[in-house]
């Protein structure tokens, strides 16, 4: 599949909304996607932002500690209940779907897997998308099966900013083409672009 990178009067449309939570999933090779867009963001940053990255079950996960060394954003794995806050980066924790309710606060299920995977994407964009509405932005990375694209799609319809990371430069293209077959995004972008995104929606307004 031949994806189109999206032309700069679609960035800058992009770039002037405002979005109060941004939710991302990766599979395969997301680690260094994830860092990748997320570097340099501040500690000031004024939205949450929550990711679920797929691990096997019951694997202990140190993302929240890897990432916290590596970025300047708060890192730390999601508890149920937990209210979201801003300049924070929340990590699904393994063997645990993640929702956000309409109170913005954090939901974890045991349920089972959705599109062969708990913590699911799908899962977190559906209720990302029911909580936020427009004012959420959904990013789905590299990956080796098809989580996140009927979530994503799902966003679009709530109004959301969806955002698709160009096949081209993903280490597995499946998740990423899986998302482009069901929906054109608002974007479609390679990592470097969905960082100065990340840090343009930042901004004060």
């Amino acid at each position: 599949m031949l994806a189109r990178i999206s032309p700069p009067e679609a960035i800058e449309a992009a770039a002037a909304r405002v979005v109060e939570a941004v939710v991302i999933g990766a599979s395969a090779g997301g680690f260094e996607a994830l860092l990748a867009i997320l570097q340099g963001l501040p500690p000031t940053y004024p939205m949450p932002l929550v990711a679920v990255l797929h691990l096997p079950d019951h694997h202990e996960s140190r993302l929240a500690e890897l990432f916290g060394y590596r970025l300047e954003l708060q890192a730390r794995e999601a508890r149920d209940k937990e209210p979201l806050a801003p300049g924070v980066l929340y990590f699904a924790p393994p063997g645990y779907h993640l929702s956000i309710e309409n109170d913005y606060s954090f939901s974890l299920s045991g349920e089972d897997r959705v599109s062969y995977a708990r913590p699911s994407i799908d899962v977190l964009f559906a209720s990302a998308a029911d909580a936020y509405g427009p004012s959420v932005a959904g990013i789905l990375l590299t990956g080796a099966n098809f989580d996140g694209a009927a979530g994503l799609a799902g966003m679009q319809v709530a109004g959301g900013l969806t955002v698709v990371q160009d096949p081209a430069s993903a280490e597995v293209r499946t998740m990423p083409e899986a998302a482009l077959r069901r929906m054109t995004p608002d974007l479609i972008l390679p990592l470097a672009e969905i960082n100065s995104l990340l840090r343009r929606l930042g901004e004060p307004r």
